[in-house]
């Protein structure tokens, strides 16, 4: 099939009022852009923005997406002037690889035929510790596909709106099956356009950078 395309209007941007990317000075980049930093296990989300303004410097930085301190995986930070525009990814959907375990055995296909309820509208209610007022609410699952069933533990990848609570999820998943379950391990695998295969860099990566860049004067990393 074949597309026709249609141009409404021509429009032209004057080099005086920017560049192309490619050739945008380092420094540019540094003040205005956003990094897909890996989140590792153990620090909280605020703790790895102060890292990243302290390793730069900046004079301020900012996430795109709360992580608890042992989830791993995305998390854009937004250096200096794209701070501000760094918080559209709040509302943005995300995806995570998760680790559910069950309490006790359950049958494969009732743990499949639980797991297609619980796509689509779900209700949930915060949990005790978080950002928002603890009340009942409803959040969008696009999707939520078994890799692996292995005794009681499940491997699994879901996809949805923002501010849904995984943990929750499980437990939630959990108690339709009357077994129990938990949440044994979680990895951000995508926020927004944000993922895993675009240019996802940890903390050592960005010191090293820099390094290389003040010191060397290399600006290729």
């Amino acid at each position: 099939m074949k597309f026709n395309m249609v141009v409404k209007s021509k429009s032209f941007t004057s080099p005086e009022f920017g560049c192309k990317p490619e050739e945008r000075e380092i420094s540019e980049y540094i003040s205005k852009g956003v990094i897909n930093l890996d989140k590792p296990s153990g620090p909280t989300s605020h703790e790895i923005d102060s890292w990243v303004k302290r390793i730069l410097p900046l004079e301020k930085s900012g996430h795109g997406g709360t992580l608890d301190p042992k989830v791993t995986g995305i998390l854009p930070v937004g250096l200096d002037d794209a701070t501000r525009a760094i918080q559209l990814l709040l509302t943005a959907p995300k995806e995570y690889v998760c680790l559910l375990t069950f309490h006790q055995d359950v049958p494969e296909d009732r743990i499949r035929e639980v797991f297609a309820e619980f796509t689509g509208k779900i209700y949930q209610l915060p949990p005790v510790k978080s950002a928002v007022k603890r009340e009942l609410r409803t959040r969008n699952v696009y999707y939520a596909t078994i890799y692996e069933i292995d005794g009681r533990d499940v491997l699994f990848r879901i996809g949805c709106e923002a501010g849904t609570y995984v943990r929750t999820y499980c437990h939630n998943i959990g108690e339709a099956l009357g077994v129990g379950a938990h949440m044994a391990e979680l990895r951000r695998t995508q926020v927004g356009s944000f993922n895993e295969k675009n240019n996802l860099v940890t903390l050592q990566d960005v010191t090293d950078a820099y390094h290389f860049y003040i010191e060397d004067g290399d600006d290729s990393f």
